[in-house]
């Protein structure tokens, strides 16, 4: 079995049964694999939450990068922030967010959510020099956190058409 697999196994234990629930047995069953199987990718229960924590990381960062330029290349670049707005939207979509509630919660060390802390500083400094109005970029980014903390924990108090014009009216502000 693959290195992402078993971590769709954990995430989906995370999300069905919730942190307590979350041990190298009950991965390995979920992942039907044997626990030995499971502890050859991963030995410890903390070395599986780090690796979900990075694999929500790098999914992130991969969205942020997915969002070429309107028109084309030859386009005018987006800004990171415009970036960042789309990958929260496409990870709203996509049912990505609620995996963040799921890991992060299983998390109860601090050290296991310090590459997330690492990223988070990343992706609130990025390039706001580069950006036309860096305070209100700022802003925009704060309020895909809100997005996130909502879309998390209450997930249908927005329907879809809700959070496409939030998403536009976002977009708005940063020109």
């Amino acid at each position: 079995m693959k290195r992402d697999e078993l971590l769709d196994a954990a995430e989906r234990l995370l999300a069905e049964r919730g942190a307590q629930a979350l041990t190298l047995a009950t991965v390995a069953q979920t992942a039907g694999v044997s626990k030995g199987g499971l502890l050859y990718h991963f030995n410890s229960k903390e070395v599986l939450i780090r690796a979900l924590v990075e694999r929500l990381i790098a999914d992130f960062d991969q969205l942020v990068g997915e969002h070429p330029p309107p028109g084309g290349p030859s386009g005018p670049p987006r800004t990171y922030t415009e970036r960042y707005v789309h990958a929260t939207f496409a990870a709203l979509r996509t049912g990505r967010l609620r995996r963040w509630a799921c890991v992060t919660g299983a998390a109860g060390d601090p050290d296991l959510l310090a590459p997330l802390r690492e990223a988070m500083a990343r992706w609130h400094s990025a390039e706001l020099a580069g950006e036309p109005d860096p305070a209100v970029s700022e802003v925009v980014r704060l309020a895909c956190e809100g997005v996130w903390e909502v879309a998390t924990h209450a997930p249908g108090l927005y329907s879809p058409q809700h959070y496409d014009d939030l998403e536009q009216r976002l977009l708005a502000m940063l020109h």
